[in-house]
C-alpha cells in the first residue's frame, strides 16, 4: 500500500528548500546589485574620493572696484568607516575643542534626520572653517588620527563695510538647502541674503574630484590612473553690480542715527546705483566662526538692522505720491493744465477737512506740484471718483485709478533681483467694497490723493516712480546686478515697461517737479549746478511725521532717480531734500563741493530719537 503521508513530506521538504533559496537569492541579489554598501566599503579601501571645492565667484562694482572676494579655508573632515584606535582627548587637544563638543558633533554626523546624507564611507565634515594658524598646527599631528583629513576651501571676503543688505551673506547648507538640490552635501555653503542668494548657482561654480588609490594600510598612493578620471573645479561668475560703492558709502553715512532708506536708479538702464538701508551693518561680521553669534545679535535687535528697508519697507509714500495723481487726472481729462483748484489751508468740502500750509490759491497744477498743495490734488480725485459721465459706478473709476497706480509700478512686486521684496498696497474697488459693505464714495477715500491712507509703497518703488517720470513714461525693472561674466543680462531687465499715462501729462509733471526746484518745497536742489527736479513728501505717522524726497537730475538727460526716506524726520525739506541733493551731486559731478561737504557732516551728526519702540 502507498504511504501517501510520506509522499506529501517529500514535497512539503523540497518546498521549504526552495523557498529557503529563494530568500537567499533576493538577499543576495538586494545585497550586491540593489545596495551599494559593499561597493562603497570596497572603493572606500581602494580609492578616496576627495571633492575639490570651487572659487566662489568674485563680485565687483560698476566702476570695477572690488567688494567681495575669496580667502583660504580649511575644513576638518572625518570617515567614520576608517577611524581606528582614536585618542579622543589628543584630537581634542589639537584642535582646541572640548570632549563634550567632540561628542555631540559626532552625533550630528550620524543623525540622518540632520545629516540626510550621511554614509560611514564618505567624508563628513567634522569642523569646519580653520584660519592658517589653526590649519598649520593640526596639520603637523594629522598622520595620528586616522579617517580624519584636510579640505581646503574658500571662504567670502568683503572689501568695505557697506552694502551689508545688497550682499547679503554666506552659511552652512540647511537640510531644506540639501533636500532641494543635490548639489549640495552636508558642509557646504550656500548663499542665504541679498545677491549671495539671488545669484547662487552663478556664484558657487561647479565642484571637481579628486580621486586617489590607497593600499592595503589605507595608505595614499597617488592618483588612480594617473588623474584620468578626476575632475578638476570650475571656479563661479564674477559678478559686476550696478552699485557705485562710493556712493553707496555717503548713503550709508548720511543715514547714520536715522532708520529709513535711500535708493538711486540710473533710469536709462535700471541699474540700482545705491541702495541704502538704514541701520545697516558691517557684512565682515558674518563671516568665518563668529556668523552664528554676529546673527543673533542683529536678530534680536529691536531696530532690525537686517531687514532691508529699500525693499521690505512699506510706507505711505506722502506727497510724492501727487506726481502719479497729476498724471492719471491729466490723462484721464479730469482736469487740464490750466485748471483751477482752492485751498482754503486744504481740502474741505462737507464737513471734511485735509489740512495744508498756507500758500497762493486757487492754482493749477504746475504750482500745485510746486508748493505740494493738498487742496488741488484731493479736488482731483474726488472729481475723478464722482464723474458718472466717464465711469458709470464708482467701482470702475476705482479700478481705472488703480491700473494707472499698478502700470507708474506700485501694489505689486517690481522684481528686482533680490530676495524678500515686499508688494506695498494700492487699494481697488473690491478693497473699498469689502471695507464699506459697498457704502463709499471719493469723499470717503479723499486721503490716497495725497499718498497716505490705505496707499503703501517700499521706497524702491518711490525711486523707481522717480525713473518713470525723468523717462517721461516708461521704466526698466531695477536690478542690481549690471553683469554676468560670460552670460547676456536677464531679458526682463531690458524690457520698457510703459506707463498707461500719456507723454505730455509727463511734461507737465516734470515742469511742476524743476518749479518745485527753482522756489518751491525742493529750493535746496536750486544751487546744484545741473537742473534736477524733486517731490517732496512728509507722510502722517502716529509718531512724528516720515521726511520722504523723490527726485532726479538732469532734467532732459536723466543719469539718476532718487528716493530717500527718513523714519520720524518731519518735513521733507529737512532730511529728504538734502540727503537727495547729495547724493545726486556726488553721482553726477564725481565729488561734493565744499559747501555740499559740510552740509552733509551736519547731516552725519544729526541723529533722530526714536525711544525704544520694536521697529
Amino acid at each position: 500500500m502507498k504511504d501517501y503521508e510520506l509522499s506529501n513530506r517529500k514535497y512539503i521538504i523540497g518546498g521549504i528548500a526552495i523557498i529557503i533559496v529563494i530568500v537567499y537569492t533576493i538577499r543576495l541579489f538586494t545585497l550586491q546589485i540593489m545596495s551599494d554598501d559593499y561597493k562603497k566599503n570596497a572603493d572606500s579601501n581602494a580609492f578616496l574620493k576627495k571633492t575639490e571645492y570651487p572659487s566662489r565667484g568674485i563680485i565687483t562694482d560698476r566702476n570695477g572696484k572690488l567688494m567681495v572676494y575669496n580667502q583660504p579655508s580649511y575644513d576638518i573632515m572625518v570617515v567614520m568607516n576608517e577611524m581606528q584606535n582614536l585618542d579622543t582627548l589628543d584630537l581634542c587637544r589639537s584642535l582646541n575643542i572640548s570632549k563634550d563638543y567632540f561628542i555631540e558633533r559626532m552625533a550630528l554626523i550620524k543623525d540622518r534626520n540632520k545629516n540626510p546624507g550621511y554614509s560611514r564611507f564618505t567624508q563628513q565634515m567634522f569642523m569646519g572653517q580653520l584660519s592658517d594658524r589653526e590649519f598649520s598646527v593640526f596639520q603637523e599631528c594629522l598622520y595620528r588620527f586616522k579617517g580624519f583629513y584636510i579640505q581646503r576651501r574658500s571662504i567670502r571676503q568683503y572689501q568695505y563695510p557697506y552694502a551689508a543688505h545688497v550682499l547679503g551673506d554666506v552659511a552652512e547648507v540647511s537640510p531644506s538647502d540639501i533636500e532641494k538640490d543635490d548639489y549640495y552635501q552636508p558642509g557646504d555653503y550656500i548663499g542665504k541674503l541679498g545677491i549671495e542668494r539671488s545669484y547662487e548657482k552663478q556664484l558657487r561654480g561647479k565642484k571637481g574630484m579628486q580621486i586617489l588609490l590607497r593600499d592595503a594600510h589605507g595608505r595614499i598612493q597617488g592618483r588612480y590612473q594617473n588623474g584620468k578620471l578626476d575632475r578638476r573645479p570650475i571656479a563661479g561668475k564674477k559678478l559686476t553690480l550696478g552699485i557705485d560703492i562710493e556712493l553707496q558709502a555717503l548713503g550709508e553715512r548720511l543715514m547714520e542715527g536715522k532708520i529709513g532708506s535711500i535708493v538711486a536708479i540710473d533710469p536709462q538702464t535700471g541699474e540700482i546705483l545705491c541702495m541704502v538701508s538704514s541701520p545697516t551693518y558691517d557684512p565682515r561680521m558674518m563671516v568665518g566662526k563668529r556668523r552664528s553669534k554676529s546673527h543673533h545679535l542683529l536678530s534680536t535687535n529691536v531696530w532690525k538692522p537686517l531687514l532691508n528697508r529699500s525693499i521690505m519697507g512699506q510706507y505711505p509714500p506722502g506727497s510724492t505720491f501727487k506726481t502719479t495723481q497729476g498724471l492719471t487726472f491729466l490723462s484721464e481729462g479730469i482736469i487740464t493744465p490750466t485748471t483751477l483748484y482752492p485751498c482754503s489751508h486744504g481740502f474741505s468740502f462737507r464737513g471734511l477737512h485735509v489740512g495744508c500750509h498756507g500758500h497762493a490759491a486757487p492754482l493749477p497744477l504746475v504750482p500745485a506740484l510746486s508748493t505740494s498743495c493738498n487742496g488741488f490734488f484731493c479736488w482731483g480725485l474726488y472729481y475723478m471718483i464722482g464723474n458718472r459721465q466717464k465711469y458709470p459706478h464708482v467701482q470702475d473709476a476705482m479700478n481705472k485709478w488703480r491700473d494707472y497706480m499698478v502700470s507708474m509700478g506700485f501694489g505689486y512686486p517690481l522684481g528686482v533681483d533680490l530676495p524678500g521684496e515686499k508688494r506695498g498696497l494700492i487699494p481697488n474697488a473690491a478693497f473699498y467694497d469689502k471695507a464699506y459693505k459697498g457704502s463709499w464714495n471719493g469723499l470717503t477715500i479723499i486721503s490716497i490723493a495725497i499718498g497716505q491712507g490705505e496707499v503703501n509703497a517700499t521706497p524702491l518703488q518711490i525711486a523707481n516712480l522717480g525713473a518713470t517720470i525723468a523717462n517721461r513714461g516708461f521704466y526698466y525693472i531695477p536690478h542690481v546686478v549690471r553683469k554676468i561674466e560670460g552670460e547676456a543680462i536677464d531679458t526682463s531687465f531690458t524690457r520698457k515697461h510703459v506707463s498707461m499715462a500719456s507723454r505730455e501729462a509727463y511734461e507737465y509733471i516734470v515742469q511742476g517737479m524743476r518749479a518745485s526746484a527753482l522756489g518751491g518745497t525742493c529750493h535746496e536742489l536750486r544751487r546744484l549746478p545741473f537742473e534736477a527736479c524733486g517731490k517732496t513728501g512728509t507722510a502722517q505717522n502716529r509718531g512724528h511725521d516720515h521726511s520722504v524726497f523723490m527726485g532726479f537730475a538732469p532734467m532732459n538727460n536723466p543719469k539718476i532717480a532718487v528716493a530717500v526716506y527718513v523714519e520720524n524726520g518731519g518735513w521733507g525739506a529737512t532730511y529728504g531734500v538734502p540727503i537727495g541733493s547729495l547724493i545726486m551731486e556726488k553721482y553726477i559731478t564725481g565729488k561734493l563741493s565744499e559747501y555740499s561737504e559740510a552740509k552733509a557732516r551736519q547731516l552725519q551728526e544729526r541723529h533722530i530719537s526714536y525711544g525704544t519702540t520694536s521697529r
